[in-house]
């Protein structure tokens, strides 16, 4: 890629192609805040390339499973939920489920929900801005803390900077 100046932005996401989220990736070990939107896309569009096509000692699995383990791995927290889902948008294969699930099995809307709570948001603050009531945000709050296993905003702040589910330099 250095060759070609063009290209040379893109040998950073090439480069990445193999990571995952919580660092079990090649070859750096990168983990989510490290990686960028286009390096978890491309690493979620590698896994499912690598799952559908035959190679060497093994035939590859039908888009249906390969579906059902990417989304198994964003439910795991290795793979971004948000581009597996772009991902099997766009092969075709969203299949039954309209709810996706993401990192440790949150839901989308409790994605925003702990963005907003990592940032520094009020409830109160977080209804507004989603458009929800205070007692719902409360109640998402809830589901999230249980789901990761922690108590306080700060332990969910701590797991939303690890799995890289926090933009810089959005408030």
């Amino acid at each position: 890629m250095r060759r070609a100046p063009g290209l040379a932005p893109l040998g950073a996401v090439i480069a990445q192609h193999h990571e995952r989220l919580d660092g079990s990736g090649f070859h750096s070990a990168c983990r989510g805040p490290d990686l960028t939107a286009a390096s978890r896309l491309l690493a979620a569009a590698n896994a499912f390339q690598t799952l559908t096509e035959t190679r060497a000692g093994r035939k590859g699995v039908t888009r249906k499973q390969a579906a059902h383990e990417l989304r198994e791995e964003a439910r795991r927290g290795t793979l971004c939920g948000e581009a597996v889902a772009a991902v099997l948008e766009a092969a075709g294969q969203t299949g039954r489920a309209k709810k996706v699930t993401y990192i440790a099995g949150l839901t989308a809307r409790e994605i925003e929900v702990l963005q907003a709570l990592a940032h520094g948001s009020a409830n109160k603050e977080i209804a507004r801005e989603l458009e929800l009531l205070p007692k719902t945000v409360d109640n998402h709050i809830q589901s999230i803390y249980s789901k990761l296993g922690v108590k306080t905003r700060g332990g969910a702040t701590h797991f939303a900077l690890e799995r890289g589910l926090l933009q810089p330099g959005k408030t």
